[in-house]
């Protein structure tokens, strides 16, 4: 498995192939300096194959070197990704805890 994740700016999203075929995509709406993420997806057969993590991860490798922007993750997924990894904190446009509360998610314990 060696998946690929292209940027379709013109469609304001991430999409993830895996040998050729588009698996899953990550959308973001333009809002002033910054990206909000609002919608992850990865196609049912694909799922449990951390393609989802792998889809942001290299989303935010591209907004940190070609991009320049913020990211306010409205998604819950993004969010729960971020919120566990405190490396992506330098990308947010807002804390994460108002992230974590504005998406409605429980607490982590």
């Amino acid at each position: 498995m060696n998946p690929e994740v292209i940027h379709q700016p013109d469609q304001n999203r991430y999409a993830i192939f895996l040998d050729g075929e588009e698996v899953g995509e990550a959308s973001y709406a333009k809002k002033e300096d910054r990206w909000v993420f609002d919608h992850t997806f990865v196609n049912p057969a694909h799922q449990g194959k951390n393609l989802a993590a792998i889809l942001i991860r290299e989303a935010f490798v591209d907004i940190r070197e070609n991009q320049h922007v913020l990211v306010e993750p409205t998604c819950s997924y993004v969010v729960r990704y971020m919120e566990k990894r405190p490396e992506t904190h330098d990308l947010l446009a807002l804390p994460i805890e108002e992230a974590v509360a504005a998406c409605k998610l429980p607490p982590r314990n």
